[in-house]
């Protein structure tokens, strides 16, 4: 069996291990421990030079050529990958985009600057979200989307602007104030 040149470099890291631990810290002369000296250690390790040839990397497949778009809307963040050679395939945390997102509302959402651009069944997309409700996740991944397809084409900018599918939306949950029940609720006044 021809060994390559990884595996040669590999076996010799694993000698120079084992003459490592032959060697020791210390050796037991007799009843007495005497410490190696430092200059025994140093002899043994030596820089070892990784050298892989040309035939053993890999190619980069069509597959993995895509598009990043980053969306969010509140405590959501959708990292989106758009490719462009595809069927029209989503899918959201490595589940089926009806799955994750069981309503037609949701799915709306998602699906919808494809749709303003004219790109339905051409495009896959796969998302990974994180924080947020569902609702705000599903308007992370359009936001994400959107800056997407803008990368694929920038004359798709008018479209989407206009549906406003480019804008993030800001709009956050208003922290609770001292006193109040909520952000604004006041407890119930009472006269006396």
């Amino acid at each position: 069996m021809v060994k390559t040149p990884v595996e040669k470099i590999k076996k010799k890291v694993a000698e120079k291990k084992t003459t490592l631990k032959a060697k020791g810290v210390k050796r037991v002369k007799g009843e007495k421990e005497e410490k190696v000296k430092k200059t025994e250690v140093k002899e043994v390790i030596e820089p070892v030079v990784v050298s892989v040839p040309v035939e053993e990397t890999v190619s980069v497949s069509k597959k993995s050529e895509y598009l990043f778009g980053l969306g969010r809307r509140k405590t959501a963040i959708a990292r989106v990958r758009v490719y462009k050679k595809g069927e029209g395939k989503v899918t959201v945390n490595q589940k089926e985009m009806k799955i994750y997102f069981p309503t037609i509302d949701l799915q709306g959402r998602v699906l919808a600057p494809i749709e303003v651009v004219g790109q339905t069944g051409k495009l896959d997309v796969a998302v990974v979200v994180s924080g947020g409700g569902r609702v705000s996740q599903a308007e992370a991944v359009r936001h994400g989307v959107s800056r997407a397809l803008l990368l694929l084409n920038p004359n798709f900018k008018k479209p989407l602007k206009k549906a406003g599918y480019l804008t993030r939306d800001p709009r956050q949950k208003e922290r609770k104030k001292p006193g109040l029940k909520r952000a604004r609720k006041a407890p119930q006044w009472t006269k006396r």
